[in-house]
């Protein structure tokens, strides 16, 4: 049997793997969000927690660049479009997220193949991912050199490169995704890992992902 973990732990997870993850806390009220998103300083994303919804901008739980006098409104709002697009959804509160610079998109995540284990991906991330296809492979595990021979082999390595005159931060992107490898063989339960996008900032600047999906194998 398999489960999605919610957005919170899953990032509390690759955290604690390394993997730099944008600052997160749940409410389970108005008052809990507003308290929270003052400690992460406005303005701040809002999004459902919940690991039955797993494409939260369609469903309409996610908000970006939300200020103090519209956090209680946009909590209310967020339950609100639960209600109309999963009514039966368990719902573990709200998330309360800082709002991350913007960087370049890019994803990282594993799956694993029935046949060959788990793989490794990464490529050119955002919500066009399935569309641009610019994706790069690798059994795990994976060591430094083999994961810079992954990027690449992708168009997002002359990006990253400089191509439009911002070099990006290449170790920081080749670090997290030897952090997502060594998760991956640590927790042979994990059956999926998806961090889209991951914001990868200019050289030097690191990197922090801003949404993440975890799929994991339950006994029975």
């Amino acid at each position: 049997m398999s489960r999605f973990l919610n957005e919170l732990d899953a990032k509390n997870l690759l955290s604690e793997y390394g993997v730099p993850m944008a600052k997160s806390m749940v409410a389970g009220t108005k008052e809990e969000a507003v308290r929270a998103a003052e400690e992460l300083e406005f303005p701040v994303v809002m999004k459902i927690l919940s690991a039955d919804i797993q494409h939260k901008t369609e469903a309409g739980c996610v908000c970006l660049g939300v200020e103090k006098e519209e956090v209680e409104e946009t909590y209310e709002k967020i339950l609100e479009n639960v209600r109309s697009y999963k009514a039966d959804a368990a719902v573990d509160g709200v998330l309360i997220q800082e709002m991350a610079a913007q960087g370049l998109e890019v994803i990282v995540g594993m799956k694993k193949d029935p046949q060959f284990g788990p793989v490794l991906m990464t490529g050119s991330g955002g919500i066009y991912v399935e569309v641009f296809q610019d994706i790069a492979l690798r059994l795990l595990p994976v060591d430094r050199k083999e994961a810079v021979r992954m990027i690449k082999e992708t168009k997002l390595y002359q990006i990253i490169r400089g191509a439009r005159g911002t070099e990006y931060d290449l170790d920081a992107l080749v670090d997290s995704l030897l952090k997502v490898s060594e998760l991956a063989v640590d927790q042979p339960s994990i059956e999926e890992i998806d961090i889209n996008p991951l914001f990868l900032y200019e050289k030097g600047k690191g990197a922090k992902g801003v949404d993440a999906l975890i799929k994991i194998t339950e006994e029975k």
